[in-house]
């Protein structure tokens, strides 16, 4: 897979690539195991994201359908296996995620920078409830990730540890800022911000008559 390539594949690609890895499956398989693996805390798991990575994949000769088989009058069902091609472009590909960093677009970053758009108390109001949220969440996932990781290892869980040590950063700044907030020691006037960045009224010539 070339550089090119694996630039233009997100998450989805990647997944089925690791699980077609393991073993041949088909995509009912695919979803179940990344349901089981806990997959969805980073994937949406919805039946047509998996089945446009599995056919993008497949139009690039990095998996190759095997067999088609149908039980019943269940719907058929497509068996999927890794090709060479696939099992050599994997491993680069993923060193590649590991070890550069992306700066990933973030709704709350965007928000923040315009927060002088709010009045402080606004700001602090809105803070007080993402702080409530957060620890909720913190919560919840430390609970999800106690209850599988004696199930299925710490390794299929490590992207947890990893969101719940982003979230825990997120949520120890927004204190900070919110701390700020209260104490008065980040504070702003909006009249003067609006006042500083709006540019100068053109000035009107006056011609006299001729």
């Amino acid at each position: 897979m070339s550089e090119d390539v694996t630039l233009n594949y997100g998450l989805w690609e990647m997944a089925v690539l690791c699980l077609l890895r393991e073993r041949s499956l088909h995509p009912y398989e695919i979803q179940r195991l990344l349901k089981a693996r806990r997959k969805d805390d980073f994937l949406v798991l919805k039946r047509g994201s998996l089945y446009h990575a599995i056919k993008r994949l497949a139009d690039a000769g990095l998996i190759d359908a095997t067999e088609t088989t149908r039980e019943g009058r269940r719907p058929e069902r497509t068996t999927y296996a890794i090709t060479l091609a696939g099992r050599a472009a994997l491993p680069q590909w993923l060193k590649n995620l590991i070890a550069v960093p992306v700066r990933e677009r973030s709704n709350f970053m965007g928000a923040v920078s315009f927060l002088f758009h709010l009045t402080p108390e606004d700001a602090i109001a809105g803070l007080k409830s993402r702080i409530a949220l957060l620890e909720n969440e913190i919560a919840a996932n430390e609970t999800r990730l106690a209850e599988a990781l004696p199930r299925i290892g710490r390794i299929h869980l490590v992207e947890l540890e990893y969101s719940q040590a982003m979230q825990s950063a997120e949520l120890a700044w927004v204190k900070t800022v919110l701390s700020d907030l209260e104490s008065g020691r980040l504070k702003w006037d909006w009249a003067k911000i609006m006042k500083a960045v709006r540019p100068p009224a053109a000035k009107t010539s006056k011609r006299k008559p001729k």
